[in-house]
């Protein structure tokens, strides 16, 4: 909370098609002191992560409210809201209440991951495949991947010195290697399109949540 810095009362845009890849908007309405009900807003621009400079902005009735660099918990009525980047997409957007119930933000409809959101209310059934296979995904893509990058790390002489090489006894061809690294990336997209995150599967800071 000590990243927040107060905003700056700008209008929050609405959100275009354009952006599926460079921007996230999340909303999440919350009661204040005086009973009424206040729509808050996190708006996160992808593109900086890749700049290292993560952060998002707060937004409450549609004015800029707060900014801060990710991760974050900006304090609301009631509790305060995390968020939170990955390697490929936000890892956290929830609620968190003072007695500790959580809750995720709802995506804009016209995002990426309000599009996934609305796959999972029209077919359920077809999305909770979707979310098995792109686990699956993950977890084959480790188990091949993992025997063969410690292979390739105890060939570098520094570390052979110490620990000697060692052959994996998985061999892929480099074709098969490319077509599953480019699986396993869409996969982890899948995931981050609905905030599933896990550290070993989907890299970057631990987070133990599946």
């Amino acid at each position: 909370m000590q990243r927040v810095k107060p905003g700056d009362g700008r209008p929050l845009k609405p959100y275009r098609w354009w952006q599926w890849l460079s921007r996230g908007l999340f909303y999440v309405s919350i009661p204040a002191a005086d009973g009424a009900e206040r729509t808050y807003a996190v708006n996160v621009n992808y593109w900086d992560y890749l700049l290292n400079e993560a952060a998002a902005d707060l937004y409450v009735q549609g004015a800029h409210h707060a900014r801060s660099k990710l991760p974050t918990a900006f304090p609301v009525p009631g509790g305060h809201i995390e968020v939170a980047m990955g390697a490929m997409g936000l890892k956290r957007c929830h609620y968190v209440s003072e007695d500790g119930t959580t809750s995720q933000l709802t995506p804009d409809p016209d995002s990426a991951e309000g599009h996934r959101a609305a796959l999972d209310r029209r077919r359920p059934v077809l999305s909770r495949w979707i979310g098995i296979g792109s686990l699956a995904i993950l977890v084959i893509a480790l188990l091949l991947g993992v025997p063969q990058l410690i292979e390739l790390v105890t060939r570098w002489d520094l570390i052979a010195e110490y620990t000697g090489t060692w052959t994996s006894p998985v061999q892929l061809p480099d074709g098969a290697n490319g077509a599953l690294t480019a699986a396993a990336v869409l996969a982890s997209v899948e995931r981050a399109l609905r905030l599933r995150y896990n550290w070993l599967l989907d890299g970057g800071d631990f987070d133990s949540s599946l």
